[in-house]
């Protein structure tokens, strides 16, 4: 039976290790933190002021889509009940008042041409707009230059079609402005998502905590099938093995193959000690290291605030609504958690490409959640910003491939892919290196 250490215990590094248990392989998964998921995990925060109650929620809100297939089909593989653990609704960047576009539940490109043609807020001419730009990126085959930005493909198009379609969407894709964000990488998430079959753009938001839906799933899945898990360890060594050309030595123990599914810039780390103790791979290890290291990072914010919930039980009209934003009112969308199973009164304001400091970011979406949303006695409980949420995914990054070196391996959404940093770019990366992998150990 070969022997694969996984290095990192995130969304990539589990797909990975489901995948080579599935295929046979003995795997050896390690995780440095408490706790399963990376940057994709659950977090207890304190109830409102004057309770001693404690909710669980995530280190940030995140939100699937139905294009993510090889989420859902890891999900539904390792037992994880998707109908209920998701919240399935069509496309929705509506705003509190119901300003804005939602596509209906049908198959494409009927649902995106409704959706349009019906549009709150929207001018005729705005709605031709957007559709002759549509028609003309599916005629292009939802292809671009290299170089081009999500801007450039969108020069011409009314100013309200950005600010209420292509900005939201782009920014909760990319996490960057549509200025900054590559123009190939928005066209491919819109060619699965809009116009790739029914109901791959339909937005699933979780119900349960971000551990349940899948890694403290999988890491279950995979201590009942005999891998060895490690967490709260960090793998301290790694260097060829002395007496196998092709294998590798983590922490003293023998492997016929390595997965970094760590972060970029510890995955560069490992890939450089990786280089200095096996000279004739020096050269590789060194290069893949210094694009995984040159990537560029971009932040996340979530504020979780509370206001006394109506008898409804319900803040928000639906589980999510889009935002208002600008310099002064950051947050693009708000989420009514106690719809979405949690807490009645708990709202998650989410702040896409955050730049500001934890006080300022938290002031700023207070007073703009307040006035936007009617909740004069909003209060915030905590805000999480996730540093590195993200690699920037602008117009012609670099991005590593997936062998680093012959037995040694990467997977992670920064790793070569048609996807921005997603987690179905990260489920996606780690099915394709196990896949990868088990080719090479089969020949």
């Amino acid at each position: 039976m070969s022997r694969v250490a996984i290095l990192g215990g995130g969304w990539a590094g589990m797909a990975a290790a489901v995948h080579l248990v599935q295929a046979g392989a003995q795997v050896s998964l390690w995780e440095s933190a408490r706790h399963w998921g990376g940057r994709a995990r659950a977090l207890s925060i304190a109830g409102p002021p004057g309770s001693s109650q404690t909710w669980q929620v995530d280190n940030g809100q995140h939100i699937l889509i139905g294009a993510y297939r090889d989420c859902l089909a890891l999900m539904a593989h390792i037992g994880v009940p998707t109908a209920t653990a998701l919240y399935r609704q069509p496309l929705d960047l509506r705003d509190v008042h119901g300003q804005g576009l939602r596509l209906p539940d049908l198959p494409p490109p009927w649902d995106a041409a409704l959706g349009i043609a019906r549009a709150q807020g929207w001018s005729w001419s705005e709605r031709l707009a957007l559709l002759r730009r549509a028609a003309r990126w599916q005629r292009q085959g939802f292809r671009c230059g290299a170089h081009d930005s999500v801007a450039d493909l969108c020069t011409g198009l009314p100013a309200r079609l950005l600010r209420e379609f292509v900005d939201p969407l782009c920014i909760s894709a990319l996490n960057l402005p549509s200025p900054q964000a590559s123009g190939q990488l928005f066209l491919r998430v819109l060619r699965d998502s809009l116009f790739a079959g029914r109901g791959g753009s339909h937005f699933l938001l979780p119900r349960i905590d971000m551990g349940e839906l899948l890694p403290d799933s999988a890491a279950r899945w995979l201590q009942q099938r005999g891998a060895t898990l490690h967490l709260g360890q960090r793998a301290q060594q790694l260097q060829p093995h002395p007496q196998q050309p092709q294998g590798w030595m983590v922490d003293g123990q023998a492997f016929d193959h390595v997965v970094l599914a760590t972060p970029s810039h510890e995955a560069a780390r490992l890939a450089r000690t990786a280089g200095q103790h096996a000279p004739a791979h020096a050269s590789a290890c060194q290069h893949w290291a210094d694009q995984a290291a040159a990537l560029e990072h971009t932040a996340i914010g979530t504020v979780y605030a509370w206001a006394p919930p109506p008898a409804s039980g319900q803040l928000l009209p639906t589980p999510m609504v889009a935002l208002h934003s600008d310099a002064q009112a950051p947050a693009q969308f708000a989420f009514d958690k106690g719809q979405l199973g949690g807490p009645a009164g708990l709202l998650a304001l989410v702040v896409s490409a955050c730049t500001l400091p934890r006080h300022a970011l938290q002031d700023q979406v207070l007073a703009q959640a307040r006035a936007q949303l009617r909740l004069p006695q909003l209060q915030a409980l905590q805000t999480v910003i996730e540093k590195r949420a993200t690699f920037a995914c602008t117009p012609g990054v670099q991005r590593p491939p997936m062998q680093i070196a012959p037995q040694l391996w990467a997977c992670g959404d920064y790793v070569c892919g048609p996807y921005p940093a997603t987690l179905e770019g990260a489920v996606r990366s780690g099915r394709e290196v196990a896949q990868a992998l088990w080719q090479v150990l089969k020949s």
